[in-house]
């Protein structure tokens, strides 16, 4: 895929193992020290976030120009990409640990899996992770992906205090059975502790995570169930979308989004 500009942040796929080393240093500092994911020896000694599919990933990058080099770019935002034809010959899905993907993996079409994503705490604003949604886009676009899935996670591993969440997306945004990745039986939070006519929905929306509703905003779903993933410090859903189904909203904002980078890449050249 081309890069994509916007003012001084610029989104492409990493290149090379320099640059998918800087992600995972990025995804280090997010989720080992700020968010007090466990940490092994390895991931201690050398504070980068590693695991054995960062080698069959492609990484999407966001970087800012202002700062590092062409040969150590500065990479703010990061989000990690895994087709299902790469899947089917290499390590299979992340998410297959945490939930059956059965439905998903008889999708008649390309699938695939989002994981990862983190952006440096200073650059959470609209740009940086439109930036990266752009690219998802222009990536889904020239791959032909009819669906896109992953784990959504809850900061967190009680269930009882992300119970208002966790009985809002059961009740309103579970995804249609053709579809529905289950939570596997030995993991499995039930996600419903709640009655639907029980609690307030806003509230419940408030409490999602920022990555969540946008998922939602695409017309994402989620599985059945929840997992605890001790490790990372969160309680996991397993999210779909159908690109069929992007909202017009969303797909606005991607044209826009890959107008203006283009218009700003080109009167940069």
């Amino acid at each position: 895929m081309e890069p994509l500009r916007f003012n001084n942040l610029q989104v492409r796929l990493a290149n090379n193992d320099s640059e998918i080393d800087a992600s995972q240093a990025l995804r280090y500092k997010v989720f080992h020290e700020e968010l007090g994911a466990t940490q092994t020896p390895g991931e201690s000694r050398h504070r980068r976030d590693v695991d054995p599919f960062d080698a069959y990933c492609d990484h999407l990058l966001v970087i800012d120009l202002e700062r590092g080099d062409a040969a150590k770019p500065c990479v703010v935002g990061t989000y990690r990409m895994l087709r299902g034809e790469t899947a089917k010959t290499s390590t299979g899905f992340y998410s297959a640990d945490e939930f059956d993907l059965s439905p998903l993996l008889t999708y008649p079409g390309e699938i695939m899996e989002l994981g990862r994503s983190c952006i440096e705490a200073q650059y959470r604003r609209r740009g940086a992770m439109q930036l990266l949604w752009a690219g998802i886009a222009e990536y889904i676009t020239q791959h032909d992906v009819g669906v896109m899935f992953g784990c959504g996670s809850l900061h967190g591993t009680e269930p009882a205090e992300v119970k208002l969440p966790l009985a809002y997306l059961h009740h309103y945004h579970t995804a249609p059975d053709h579809l529905c990745p289950r939570a596997l039986e030995h993991r499995c939070v039930p996600m419903g502790a709640i009655e639907k006519d029980e609690f307030d929905t806003k509230r419940a929306l408030s409490e999602l995570p920022p990555l969540l509703k946008g998922y939602l905003r695409l017309g994402g779903y989620v599985g059945a169930g929840a997992v605890i993933d001790t490790a990372f410090n969160t309680i996991d859903v397993c999210v779909v979308v159908e690109t069929k189904n992007l909202s017009h909203a969303y797909n606005r904002h991607f044209v826009r989004d890959r107008a203006a980078a283009q218009q700003t890449g080109a009167a940069a050249a």
